[in-house]
């Protein structure tokens, strides 16, 4: 009777394995892929001026997770105008997306979800989202981001309320690298 007990207690107690550590990673997918390098030009601490000369902000973006996020922050002149993003960069998918948060998500630009839809000239990215207002309707919000070859770059959003026939341009600015030269908003130089 009494080896049966210790059979039925010790079937009734799972059993436990010694913890299996995981494997370190031997490689860093995010950093080996062009792809997942592509906002390397980006990465940085940054002076932003409007395209008409006013100073605009200043953002600091940097990588996270051996590269495979970027993190923004984003500290606008006006009262208020602060926010966050967050791109990750699906290495398996080769695929970058984002998201934009301020402290107010319920405004129109208060949150946004965006992919990466392509590389334009110069090694500029062109992300595309939606965003949904409290009416149902839907704007759609696209981000460039052009590196210029004086080490600036260019940020353009704009909205299209017609499905993508027009776009209206919402922020158009210049990324100053602190530190450097401030060359504001100067039309010249070139994209990469």
């Amino acid at each position: 009777m009494r080896k049966a007990w210790i059979v039925a207690l010790a079937l009734a107690v799972p059993q436990i394995a010694p913890a299996t550590p995981l494997p370190a990673p031997s490689s860093q997918p995010c950093r080996e892929q062009a792809l997942g390098r592509a906002l390397d030009f980006w990465v940085g601490d940054w002076t932003v001026t409007d395209v008409d000369g006013s100073k605009a902000g200043e953002n600091r973006i940097e990588h996270i997770l051996d590269g495979c996020a970027i993190i923004e922050h984003w500290h606008g002149v006006d009262a208020g105008d602060d926010g966050m993003s967050l791109f990750t960069y699906d290495a398996t998918h080769h695929l970058w997306e984002q998201v934009w948060v301020t402290g107010d998500t319920s405004r129109a630009n208060g949150l946004k979800h965006q992919k990466l839809i392509g590389v334009l000239y110069a090694g500029a990215l062109r992300f595309e989202g939606q965003i949904v207002l409290g009416n149902g309707k839907i704007i759609l919000d696209r981000t460039t981001l052009t590196p210029w070859r004086d080490g600036r770059v260019r940020q353009t959003i704009e909205t299209s309320k017609d499905g993508g026939k027009t776009w209206r341009t919402a922020f158009d600015a210049y990324y100053n690298r602190k530190g450097a030269p401030d060359l504001g908003a100067r039309p010249d130089g070139d994209p990469r």
